[in-house]
């Protein structure tokens, strides 16, 4: 980062992959919603802290995605050339309507609120079967070995992909989370993005084939038989959107798990009390999103001029960085110690599924996997102990928050 931009000659406001910034971002969030809260960055994006510019920018229809366009800005022409940047801007978490609307009506209906509630039976299996393994062993890494699992599995399930096929996927890596980084990523990292892209793409041109030749009652079916259907979707919108739901059906569900079990074993008053009322436990889930939320930030782009954004203009085709980990602890909305940790704090509405038309998708489905995980994990290893609460690893990167590892015995 170059820190020369402010001839103040102090630290830049905003260094998200710095290892302090990683490691607690919320000191920094309140310096920034104090001081600057529309803060132009150095690499020329306008960071939005506080809760009021943050719900209005995802909300309102003068910001949009425009992802190619913002892309090149930041990269140059040819960006678009990377398999990696290409198969994002088919993604439709970076499409405006109506691109987004005919992408997300495709899949919508498998994430209703009645199709989720029905699947509970099917993740406190997932659940149990994954602690009656572990129990025995005394300890484990309650990222790799218990948060990771469960969540894969669903999506694997929602997605027809066979049992065979699945270990590679538990086994997989989990270094993804730099595309969606606001700091621009090296040569090295885009040809390592490539690289991942085209694995990935390769295994699922594989399960299109055998969901063409054996349909089945999943979400890859009913892709295949719109794009088959023509207008509907094209191949490399299918192949994209399938790598986004895959992704995204797990990457933050992992960390909801394992912030809020890091964030409850941080706060021995407030796991006491979940265990002493299990009921708390979805309000605890609310909490958790807020206190330490999974994704961290969202961008939108001016799609005109917006003449007062927090007391500053934003021409149109900027880009702003809507910070939801830092709306999330905004005290006008919280005005009871934000910093804390309060599994009965009323009201809590965190914008940590983002807003508008871009809402997380599986918003109801991580919401009811956490709760599940957790008030399981709970009850059937009431002794569980973290090995070390006060220096977790944290993955590097900002957008996506989340533990490398959280190893645990009992």
């Amino acid at each position: 980062m170059n820190e020369h931009v402010q001839s103040t000659g102090s630290e830049p406001l905003f260094n998200p992959l710095a290892p302090e910034y990683i490691r607690n971002p919320y000191p920094y969030y309140e310096r920034l919603r104090t001081m600057d809260p529309v803060h132009l960055n150095v690499h020329g994006a306008f960071v939005a802290s506080r809760h009021a510019e943050v719900s209005l920018v995802m909300r309102d229809k003068r910001f949009g995605k425009d992802f190619s366009e913002r892309t090149i800005r930041r990269y140059g022409p040819k960006i678009m050339e990377e398999p990696a940047f290409r198969s994002m801007s088919h993604w439709m978490l970076q499409q405006d309507p109506p691109d987004h609307t005919r992408l997300r009506g495709l899949v919508v209906k498998a994430f209703t609120a009645r199709r989720v509630e029905d699947m509970r039976p099917r993740i406190q299996q997932v659940v149990d079967e994954t602690l009656d393994r572990i129990i025995p062993q005394g300890k484990m890494d309650l990222i790799e070995d218990f948060a990771f699992r469960l969540p894969v599995t669903i999506i694997c399930d929602m997605l027809g992909i066979p049992e065979e096929h699945r270990e590679a996927f538990y086994n997989g890596s989990r270094d993804g989370g730099r595309l969606l980084d606001p700091v621009p990523l090296s040569p090295e990292e885009i040809k390592q993005a490539n690289a991942g892209n085209v694995m990935a793409a390769m295994y699922f041109h594989q399960l299109f084939e055998l969901r063409r030749k054996q349909p089945g009652d999943d979400l890859t079916t009913q892709l295949v038989q719109a794009e088959e259907n023509g207008h509907k979707l094209t191949n490399e919108e299918l192949t994209a959107n399938i790598i986004l739901l895959f992704g995204a059906g797990h990457e933050t569900t992992v960390n909801l798990i394992g912030n809020g079990l890091l964030a409850l074993h941080r706060n021995p008053d407030q796991l006491a009390l979940l265990k002493a009322n299990p009921g708390l436990i979805t309000n605890a889930i609310e909490e958790f999103l807020r206190y330490d939320s999974s994704v961290q930030a969202t961008g939108r782009v001016a799609l005109e001029d917006i003449e007062d954004l927090g007391g500053k203009r934003i021409p149109k085709g900027e880009t702003v960085l809507c910070l939801l980990g830092s709306a999330n602890h905004d005290p006008a909305v919280y005005p009871d110690h934000p910093e804390k940790l309060d599994i009965r704090r009323p009201n809590v509405k965190p914008l940590s599924f983002g807003g508008g038309i871009h809402f997380c998708l599986g918003a109801q489905l991580a919401r009811i996997e956490a709760e599940i995980a957790i008030s399981t994990l709970l009850r059937r290893i009431p002794d569980l102990r973290l090995d070390d609460a006060e220096n977790p690893e944290w993955r590097p990167t900002f957008v996506l928050r989340g533990l490398k590892c959280l190893p645990a015995s009992w």
